[in-house]
């Protein structure tokens, strides 16, 4: 009797996993911030050819080492890049930081980094200047559900 029920469960179990499978690998694919790509270019005119996660158009293409993460249900994105010459952001608009922090996170991306920005580009790209890495944030305009 209990071997049966044992048999039955554990086909059960298995049968729910099986089923809910999907799910499960959204869930471990997904984190707090909601679905999110990362990509990596050697330099910005590489990142530009992208078709799939374009670089913005006022990234330099002599940017090197570029990192950037973008959500992919919504519109905000942070980056990293190195920028031997900073004045190459010359068409960016001097500016207060955002109004709101970024929900995206990673290893790269300093905590407070949008709190220093002092550039805007493109009406929606917040600049921070760190020496020659300069940090952009483009904030979330896209309602997200919880």
């Amino acid at each position: 009797m209990i071997e049966n029920w044992l048999a039955r469960t554990g086909i059960g179990v298995a049968a729910l996993f099986t089923l809910a499978g999907c799910g499960v690998v959204d869930a471990i694919g997904d984190n707090t911030n909601g679905h999110v790509k990362t990509v990596d270019y050697d330099t910005g005119a590489a990142g530009k050819t992208d078709d799939d996660v374009r670089l913005p158009g006022w990234v330099p293409d002599q940017a090197r080492a570029i990192s950037e993460a973008v959500r992919t249900t919504g519109t905000e994105r942070i980056l990293k890049m190195r920028l031997d010459d900073t004045e190459l952001l010359s068409s960016c608009q001097a500016s207060s930081p955002p109004a709101k922090a970024p929900t995206l996170s990673t290893p790269w991306w300093p905590t407070t980094t949008h709190t220093k920005a002092t550039l805007l580009c493109d009406a929606d790209w917040y600049i921070t200047k760190d020496g020659n890495t300069v940090y952009a944030y483009r904030p979330e305009t896209v309602a997200q559900q919880q």
